[in-house]
């Protein structure tokens, strides 16, 4: 081991090879000719809006399939009067799920943004009421996996057209609203009327804004073709 180490400081010593390990150490950088020859790197090409417009409208017509059928189901489980034959109640809304009813005129004039920013919205509320319902249900009707099954699969497509709506906006280049809180307070000493009226209103607009989420993807569509 000695010998070894005294051989290396000879070696060292030699001045033609302390040239030659210090180059080997601190290698000399590439010419900067070298570098010129290095293609440029290019800006990455913007994302046609056709695709996320494609599989947002595949979704939505996927969901429009479901929508009577959760709706129905919900009915059913919450007993008289909502499970009687015909039940309907148009006039009962929620202060914080704006409704997807519009007069024609007024959503024929909406431009791409307005019309992406009401359905974004809308179906951002939905989500969390979605949730709500879901809590409720689980308290109200434990035993019902169907149902609770069907609120969370609905809760879940709603999140995934919210993520195609905002990939359209930011391939169209519109800013993508901020999420917020639509529930607000959520009164917890609800009776189980109340809470069973809430889960209607929620099943019913989810429905009404899937049927309006079509059109205004149709229209997109029609207009940004692949």
């Amino acid at each position: 081991m000695l010998s070894s180490s005294k051989a290396l400081l000879e070696w060292v010593k030699d001045e033609r090879n302390r040239d030659l390990m210090l180059t080997l150490l601190c290698p000399v950088p590439a010419p900067l000719g070298l570098l010129s020859l290095l293609p440029p790197l290019r800006p990455a090409a913007p994302i046609s809006p056709s695709e996320p417009i494609s599989q947002a409208y595949s979704l939505a017509l996927y969901m429009q399939k479901n929508t009577s059928t959760l709706l129905q189901t919900y009915l059913q489980y919450q007993g008289s009067p909502f499970s009687d034959p015909g039940f309907s109640a148009p006039e009962l809304q929620l202060s914080s799920l704006p409704p997807a009813a519009v007069p024609f005129k007024t959503w024929h004039a909406m431009d791409d943004a307005e019309r992406l920013s009401r359905a974004q919205g809308g179906f951002l509320a939905l989500t969390q009421h979605l949730q709500l319902v879901g809590d409720d249900q689980s308290d109200l009707n434990p035993g019902s996996p169907i149902l609770l099954a069907q609120l969370g699969a609905a809760r879940l497509r709603a999140q995934g057209l919210l993520g195609n709506m905002a990939a359209i906006m930011s391939a169209l280049g519109l800013p993508i609203p901020p999420e917020e809180d639509t529930l607000g307070l959520v009164p917890f000493g609800a009776s189980a009327f109340e809470r069973k009226c809430r889960g209607y209103i929620v099943t019913r607009e989810y429905g009404h804004w899937t049927d309006r989420a079509v059109r205004d993807l149709a229209l997109l569509k029609a207009k940004y073709p692949a």
